[in-house]
């Protein structure tokens, strides 16, 4: 028995969810609408839910058109149905250093709530102005696992680092001056942090930060797979 669907222009993963616990989300760009209907259209038959990312505004109401029940917002650019029910317990807290960082802080935090996790969402707490930061120190210990993004020189994640024992993950985004060189800047600070417990997705990739984070809530959760097997 196949463990994929073969539409000709993709061969869909139906059983991803049995392996990984999350079914395959749809990439939209580079995607025509009749791809991305096609493949929506597929998960939403196995799975009762899907997703798809970086998607314009004008693909989005296309798609939309044959799938009226789904979701859309502009600004994470995510397009999806079914989903955002949590199913673990705790919290996933994503935090942004600025207003600029929003739409990458926006795809992790619905993209996290469609997978089932509990969203705290606390933005603009960059470390220019620190203090913005600290008035939810108490939140930010509460958190389970925390997804902070930040451009710019990218010094947000060890902040956070050094006021939480609980993972964080750390989203470069490509905002900031020349220096900054379209988020490989903040790349490497985030990656040379000297904060403990911080890990590290490329940039604007709010979509992997949610998708770890979701992973981390789920093994919590439901226990880690096979562990009866290596016990």
């Amino acid at each position: 028995m196949n463990t994929f669907e073969d539409l000709g222009y993709c061969k869909v993963d139906v059983q991803r969810e049995s392996r990984t616990g999350f079914p395959e989300v749809i990439f939209g760009q580079g995607k025509t609408v009749a791809q991305i209907a096609g493949i929506f259209d597929r998960l939403l038959s196995h799975h009762g839910k899907a997703m798809v990312t970086r998607l314009g505004p004008g693909k989005a109401a296309q798609v939309m058109a044959a799938f009226p029940e789904a979701r859309y917002d502009a600004g994470a650019r995510i397009l999806c149905q079914g989903g955002a029910k949590a199913r673990f317990a705790g919290e996933v807290m994503v935090l942004c250093a600025g207003t600029s960082d929003l739409p990458v802080a926006e795809e992790a935090a619905l993209t996290a709530e469609w997978m089932g996790c509990r969203v705290r969402r606390r933005y603009d707490v960059g470390v220019a102005g620190i203090d913005r930061l600290l008035a939810y120190r108490d939140e930010i210990a509460r958190a389970s696992v925390l997804i902070v993004v930040a451009g710019m020189e990218g010094a947000l994640p060890s902040v956070v680092g050094g006021l939480t024992g609980s993972p964080v993950i750390a989203v470069p985004t490509s905002v900031g001056y020349g220096a900054h060189f379209q988020g490989v800047t903040p790349l490497l600070t985030m990656l040379t942090s000297c904060a403990a417990g911080v890990s590290v997705v490329n940039i604007d990739n709010g979509f992997g930060a949610a998708y770890q984070a979701a992973q981390i809530m789920r093994l919590v959760n439901e226990g880690a797979p096979h562990a009866a097997a290596l016990s």
